[in-house]
């Protein structure tokens, strides 16, 4: 039986590592897997860089499912199925210390947090740049546990990222919240390498099944609590 090795990106709940092992890319790629007839293998990367996708030209796995968002660099290493999911940008603040920020209008003079290597990092350096912000602050997979405390403590002010990624973040910090959404819009899909059109047509075929089927929609329901793919303006 084939099997589909799938390059993820680890932790980056709720795509995967929640608190049961699973998340939305891993019940995702199963489906898929299934669909196809394949047995399914993940081979964990832990960096959120765009370096994930060096994987799809030296043979380490087949396709890459690690919360990635479209852009037009990635672009030039992979090609995507359609989007399994729209979503934006979103900010955290403690409310209780910073309770003027509800945009990101109110980051004049205050420090952003980002993730390595996520496409909220170019974002928080314009706001820099453009005087909007005074500084941005990088976090990497080591330190990235520690975002959701440094907005209480003062360390940092604010955090941007992925709505979904940024509310299972900073869950567990009370008073830290999520202030702000709908910040951008991104789509996020399945990647596969540039010249495997013959995989890219399979997934896209299988995708679209699991779409018209309802299991897409319950994956999405499962893990976010919104079963539809555009979610850049949910509430939740």
């Amino acid at each position: 039986m084939e099997t589909l090795k799938v390059g993820t990106a680890v932790p980056l709940a709720p795509f995967n590592s929640m608190p049961d092992g699973g998340g939305l890319d891993i019940d995702l790629m199963t489906a898929l897997a299934e669909k196809l007839g394949a047995t399914i293998e993940f081979v964990e990367r832990h960096s959120a860089t765009d370096a994930i996708y060096e994987g799809l030209d030296t043979g380490e796995y087949d396709c890459v499912a690690a919360g990635a968002v479209v852009t037009p660099e990635r672009e030039t290493k992979a090609r995507f199925v359609a989007p399994y999911l729209i979503s934006g940008q979103a900010l955290a603040v403690d409310a209780k210390r910073l309770p003027r920020v509800h945009s990101l209008d109110d980051l004049a003079g205050l420090t952003v947090g980002v993730r390595q290597g996520r496409t909220g990092q170019p974002i928080a350096e314009r706001l820099v740049d453009e005087g909007a912000a005074a500084a941005v602050r990088v976090y990497d997979d080591a330190s990235i546990g520690a975002a959701p405390t440094d907005l209480s403590s003062g360390a940092c002010d604010a955090f941007l990222e992925l709505a979904p990624v940024l509310t299972e973040l900073v869950k567990p910090v009370p008073g830290v919240a999520v202030v702000a959404r709908g910040l951008s819009v991104e789509n996020i899909a399945v990647a596969v390498g540039l010249h495997n059109q013959a995989l890219l047509s399979r997934l896209s075929v299988a995708q679209a099944e699991l779409e018209d089927d309802g299991t897409l929609q319950a994956i999405r329901r499962k893990w976010l609590g919104n079963p539809y793919a555009d979610q850049s303006l949910a509430v939740h």
